[in-house]
């Protein structure tokens, strides 16, 4: 499978993540643990890897991270400001 890469980045949703979680002051390890009430086994290492675009993030994910985050999945794919 290939994958493509938006602006040398493998998702377009990670720094708008890490800008979240940084305005709610949360350590990449208590976004996991947010995640993790959700059902989702996500590790620290692996919130990093999104944030820096290393990792791709699936649709389903990007849902669980707006309510993680406190925010919507069309702001953090950067359709709002």
């Amino acid at each position: 499978m290939k994958l493509y890469q938006y602006h040398n980045r493998c998702n377009c949703s990670g720094l708008r993540i890490k800008q979240q979680r940084e305005n709610l002051g949360l350590s990449q390890e208590q976004l996991a643990a947010r995640l993790r009430l959700y059902g989702i086994e996500m590790g620290q290492k692996t919130i990093s890897r999104i944030e820096t675009g290393l990792r791709v993030v699936p649709d389903y994910e990007l849902l669980w991270f707006a309510r993680a985050l406190e925010t919507t999945s069309s702001w953090l794919l950067g359709e709002q400001e």
